[in-house]
């Protein structure tokens, strides 16, 4: 298969280091070793991830004149950028639920929210993540290809792909269809429970200070929370057609170049301890780079 590029996508390298940032300062600090933290951990992460399964590809793609690729990995590329996606949708719905244990219940919270909670949500996301995205790659990769062999976007997506296939019916359609809105709708569904008791409770605070406190510790992640879904449902929930394929690559390129800004600008910018911690992570890089200089001026 021959796929289409955009040179946006080289952007993506800085907002791989961003997130990579936060990666190490979480990790790096002991003052942020608690659940909400954890759950930014793991979405760095898992969008980093994200982020390195295209990039590779369009590198390749962007230096060499041959731009083909194979079915296995369009596969994979494709397993994994939905596995991931997926993953990302029920980390967001897992740090919903831990800002509303905090917000409810906040002297039984390190009781509520233990390590093995955090691990076993975490794994969970993983696994219902693994789990969709294997479906959908069965569905996709079991259909005959034949005529066009061009993919028109700068990664496998599925509509550009399923579009080649010679013997896809709405039936491939609807499954590919009710996996998505599975993924998509049940952990945005578990969010919107998860804010209906967090308002609820914010209203009976007595006072108007607690009540500003307890929405600016969830303001960050419904922020995050509002653009994520708004351009994955825009982009996997809407009837697709071959002429808006190109509308759609468009559309790619933003949400695969905003979604992974979101971490460090929404969590980062707006949270003194994230701040702090980056701060120490740059300098002691910068104090690494110039130990490492001055070593090797000395050698010279």
């Amino acid at each position: 298969m021959k796929h289409e590029h955009s040179s946006e996508n080289l952007w993506k390298v800085d907002l791989t280091a961003a997130n990579v940032s936060i990666i190490l300062a979480i990790k790096l600090s002991h003052s942020l070793h608690t659940p909400m933290y954890f759950f930014l951990f793991g979405l760095s992460l898992s969008e980093t991830c994200t982020t390195m399964v295209i990039i590779p590809r369009v590198l390749v793609d962007l230096l060499s004149k041959n731009k083909t690729i194979s079915l296995p990995e369009c596969a994979t590329q494709m397993f994994f950028f939905f596995g991931l996606g997926g993953n990302n949708c029920f980390i967001l719905a897992a740090m919903s639920y831990d800002r509303y244990t905090a917000i409810h219940n906040p002297l039984c919270y390190p009781i509520l929210m233990t390590r093995k909670v955090w691990f076993l949500l975490m794994m969970a996301s993983c696994i219902v993540g693994i789990l969709i995205s294997l479906c959908i790659i069965t569905i996709v990769f079991n259909l005959s290809y034949c005529d066009s062999n061009i993919v028109q976007h700068f990664f496998c997506d599925i509509a550009p792909v399923v579009h080649l296939a010679c013997d896809y019916t709405s039936y491939h359609e609807m499954a590919i269809y009710m996996l998505s809105a599975f993924v998509l709708l049940s952990s945005v569904v578990l969010i919107m429970v998860s804010y209906v008791f967090i308002i609820t409770v914010i209203m009976k605070m007595p006072s108007t200070e607690g009540s500003y406190k307890a929405f600016s510790t969830c303001s960050s992640h419904f922020t995050a929370v509002s653009i994520h879904y708004g351009f994955a449902c825009f982009g996997y929930l809407r009837p697709k057609e071959s002429d808006t394929f190109r509308e759609d690559m468009l559309m790619a390129v933003t949400y695969t170049m905003l979604t992974p800004l979101l971490n460090p600008i929404v969590y980062t910018l707006r949270n003194k301890e994230m701040r702090t911690a980056l701060k120490k992570v740059l300098d002691n890089g910068n104090q690494f780079v110039l130990h490492l200089a001055n070593k090797r001026e000395q050698s010279i």
